[in-house]
């Protein structure tokens, strides 16, 4: 049994103990959260027996093998170095930090403790971007020459956000990260990314943020290999989340929020259909299984099993430190308005 402790009990904690309750052998022990209300209803919904407003509390606990972060971006580096230095194998949420330089105090930390750490960027979870990472590895598509990968919502759920201090940037930090990363697991991950150019801007959410809430990044890699990245806060109807794989033989197109299994017609209202989803009359497409859809089931079932078994993750702190380099590269040259080279240290 590998027993979790959880930090965070919000959005993205939710949608991991979905995931969690598919994968065997793992069982959440304790919860913590910032607020006593919110620790306490989600571990009464979720069957935990503890919670805690101390992070502390799970951090040092005899009985938790896995610390899980779930919580908003500027935590993540305090937290990760607190369950480093005690000896406990951490998993991250995206971004990995709000900058490359909290991300390497990060990789650092679980380095020199010598703990299993794994980043947990869902995208590279998904069923349908795995079967798709299958497909090239079996030559499908002859070599990759091109990713085109698009998330856009409406808009954050939460009001850190909206606050670049808190989080790092906007919409291209929010979700950017799930697009870098799509992008190099795809082309691969041996490939070396060495350039971007980046536009940001703030087109409608003026009243919220600072931040951009749209941009679209163009990263080279040192093959020739292009992705592009488009991203937005201000794209209508729901997550929009699909990705283009261009090779030299063929291409591989995933949607896993507007090509469901299911499509209905309702005068009455079908209920929740899909996250950010703004309507449910109409023509709806509900999306089935969001947590498996999306990735988190496979992404628990994934780490659970390397601390199990005392194995290093295919998703890692190092990858989370590789995405807040390009991030923060791509936020400089919306500044400079040019390409600008990425310089990842050896690692």
């Amino acid at each position: 049994m590998v027993r979790i402790g959880l930090l965070g009990s919000g959005f993205v904690a939710e949608f991991y103990m979905q995931g969690l309750s598919h994968v065997p052998g793992a069982q959440v022990v304790i919860n913590y959260s910032r607020t006593e209300r919110r620790a306490e209803e989600f571990a009464k919904k979720w069957g935990i027996k503890r919670w805690t407003t101390r992070m502390e509390d799970v951090v040092k606990s005899d009985d938790v093998d896995l610390v899980i972060i779930a919580l908003p971006n500027h935590l993540h580096r305090d937290a990760a170095i607190m369950a480093a230095e005690n000896k406990k194998n951490v998993v991250c949420t995206k971004p990995l930090a709000r900058n490359a330089s909290e991300a390497r105090e990060m990789l650092d930390a679980v380095r020199e403790a010598g703990v299993i750490h794994g980043y947990a960027e869902t995208e590279v979870f998904s069923p349908a971007v795995m079967h798709a990472r299958k497909m090239i590895e079996q030559g499908s598509i002859g070599k990759v020459l091109m990713v085109r990968s698009r998330e856009g919502h409406s808009g954050p759920h939460s009001p850190h956000f909206w606050d670049p201090n808190l989080t790092g940037g906007g919409a291209l930090n929010d979700m950017g990260c799930h697009c870098i990363e799509a992008a190099r697991y795809f082309i691969g991950k041996d490939v070396k990314p060495v350039e971007c150019i980046a536009w940001g801007d703030l087109l409608y959410h003026k009243d919220k943020t600072t931040a951009e809430d749209n941009a679209v990044l163009l990263l080279r890699f040192e093959g020739g290999q292009l992705s592009i990245s488009e991203t937005s806060w201000t794209a209508r109807g729901g997550l929009d989340l699909r990705n283009e794989i261009y090779g030299t033989d063929g291409v591989i197109f995933t949607d896993v929020t507007r090509s469901t299994p299911i499509r209905a017609f309702t005068l009455k209202g079908s209920g929740y259909v899909v996250e950010k989803g703004e309507a449910e009359i109409g023509w709806v497409f509900p999306c089935v299984d969001e947590a498996w859809i999306y990735g988190y089931h496979e992404e628990m079932h994934h780490f659970v099993e390397c601390v199990e078994k005392g194995v290093t993750p295919r998703e890692t702190f190092e990858d989370g430190y590789i995405v807040n380099i390009i991030l923060d590269t791509a936020y400089k040259s919306m500044r400079t308005k040019r390409w600008e080279p990425i310089e990842i240290p050896k690692l």
